[in-house]
């Protein structure tokens, strides 16, 4: 249970699961920041939703791959919001390409995939830990896979993306914690647009 009037930013939540999360703080009083790299309209609509449920809810268009950016929302998230208790890294990107296709996937896909789905969350999570330890009971939280745990999904790339954004969920608890709790999700294959652009 969050406490009432927390703030949160939730990264990739102008639709799916970062949709549906920020909808769910908003309902227990949270405030939030709505991140999108392309979705405006997605994250308008997301923010809408959120403010008539009370609490205040801010845009911020930012690709967590750059870390400027990553700086720039947290400090965008603290004006508006005056603190910051919860960082949800639920932005993600991928490729679709059957596992036994060595051969369809390059050196760039790993490259591209990575700087959102791991390096993303952790100059998120670098850039919002000042904010997070004054807050005090603070939480980071990584959305995950499944994909990480048992290297199915929708690329061996995704999958080891993931696989290692477990690896570093557990090394940032070590150095954040006490004051800082970071845990991650895992979820499965979730319907959504995602899945549709990528299977049809």
């Amino acid at each position: 249970m969050l406490i009432k009037d927390a703030a949160a930013v939730i990264t990739g939540s102008s639709s799916g699961i970062g949709a549906a999360t920020a909808r769910l703080f908003a309902e227990q009083g949270c405030h939030v920041m709505i991140n999108y790299s392309h979705n405006r309209d997605g994250a308008e609509a997301v923010a809408k939703d959120c403010r008539a449920l009370g609490v205040k809810a801010e845009i911020f268009q930012a690709n967590v791959a750059e870390d400027e950016q990553c700086r720039a929302m947290v400090a965008a998230a603290l004006e508006a919001f005056g603190r910051l208790d919860v960082l949800v890294n639920n932005a993600g990107t991928t490729r679709f390409c059957p596992h036994q296709n060595l051969d369809g996937l390059q050196k760039q896909d790993f490259l591209d995939i990575y700087s959102v789905n791991l390096v993303g969350a952790f100059q998120m999570t670098r850039a919002a830990e000042p904010a997070l330890r004054k807050a005090g009971k603070a939480h980071v939280i990584n959305t995950a896979s499944i994909a990480g745990l048992a290297g199915v999904g929708s690329s061996i790339a995704y999958a080891a993306s993931k696989g290692a954004l477990l690896t570093m969920t557990k090394s940032l608890a070590r150095v954040l914690g006490p004051e800082i709790r970071v845990n991650a999700v895992c979820p499965g294959f979730v319907q959504g647009e995602w899945l549709k652009e990528g299977l049809g």
